[in-house]
């Protein structure tokens, strides 16, 4: 390991927020029990926020943003580990109050280490990252909970961001007919090369007016936007119908009804990456690298990167209209 590395450093001052690509030394890194070449990382929404001044994310600064990483273990104090393994980490603190996967070496606990699974190579576990383990876990939930292709349409919200886009070819590939629900209607074209049976304008589930009940439309959902829309989509649901929700880009208060549950027996299954048990977490990186492998992967990158770019490129992520997922080359 050399004596200093690259890292994508941020650092506030009274109220601004500087990202810079800097050297730091090992000894820079917190405290935990494997270190690990990083390889590659993503972007995600909550990097974003750590890279805005009112973000909320960071809580001490200077700081390295990053909730996602892939790499292989340089040393390690726990003894499931050794130098030359392949390892994921994604969720848990990292990127929020641990130093994240926008360096070129990072320390973490082993608690947070996920082993590589065989049929996916480290490139690929990162175009995937928490999106696309957000997305296998709402289809793990949504199919615990009984939903089967016979069933019924199924509906994904928000289809052009990362958790969307990958729900979409992980339920297709499950034999689904998918309805992709978006603001970008002008991107249908995408997202039926993506799988999606059907592309709809979001106006179609939520027009601005809530129903306690409308007509049944779907067996299931993977909704990424919370708020008003979600209670829109609940009133619309089949008999048994369920809605894996992960996301609140469209707020956090859900003026529901009460009778979708009560007469339909909708279930709403809330979506959590961050915290998910480690069995859980391990069976669901199998998942993706075996019945939910996905062979156009390399279509969800939007663009790639290294860390000189992403002073630039984070800032404008709240706001950006690109498509499917930005993949980090911590090596470029």
């Amino acid at each position: 390991m050399a004596n200093t590395f690259k890292a994508l450093v941020a650092e506030k001052e009274n109220e601004n927020l500087n990202l810079h690509v800097k050297e730091i030394e090992p000894s820079d890194l917190p405290e935990g029990d494997v270190l690990i070449d990083v390889k590659y990382s993503g972007i995600n929404y909550k990097d974003g926020l750590a890279a805005h001044p009112d973000g909320n994310i960071v809580k001490e600064y200077p700081f390295i943003p990053g909730i996602d990483l892939a790499g292989e273990v340089v040393d390690s104090s726990d003894n499931r580990y050794r130098a030359g393994d392949e390892v994921i980490v994604t969720s848990y603190e990292l990127g929020v109050s641990h130093f994240g996967g926008y360096s070129e070496y990072a320390r973490v606990p082993a608690e947070w280490v996920v082993p590589l699974p065989e049929g996916l190579t480290l490139k690929e576990s990162m175009i995937l990252g928490t999106a696309g383990f957000t997305a296998a876990l709402s289809v793990q939930r949504l199919e615990e909970n009984g939903l089967k292709p016979e069933n019924g349409p199924v509906l994904v919200t928000g289809a052009t961001g990362g958790v969307g886009s990958i729900a979409i070819s992980l339920l297709k590939k499950k034999g689904y007919q998918v309805v992709a629900s978006t603001g970008k209607t002008n991107e249908a074209a995408y997202l039926q090369q993506l799988g999606a049976a059907e592309v709809i304008d979001r106006n179609e589930v939520y027009n601005g007016k809530l129903k306690q009940m409308d007509k049944q439309k779907w067996a299931g959902a993977v909704d990424a936007a919370g708020g008003e829309p979600l209670a829109a989509l609940l009133a619309q649901m089949q008999y048994q119908g369920s809605v894996a929700v992960s996301g609140m880009a469209a707020g956090v208060n859900l003026p529901a009804s009460v009778l979708p549950f009560i007469l339909r027996g909708v279930s709403l299954l809330g979506v959590d990456s961050v915290y998910c048990p480690m069995e859980e977490r391990k069976h669901i990186w199998e998942r993706l690298a075996s019945d939910l492998k996905l062979d156009n992967l390399e279509e969800f990158v939007y663009k790639e990167a290294g860390l000189d770019a992403l002073p630039e490129l984070l800032p404008a992520v709240l706001e950006s209209d690109h498509l499917g997922r930005m993949l980090v080359n911590v090596e470029e």
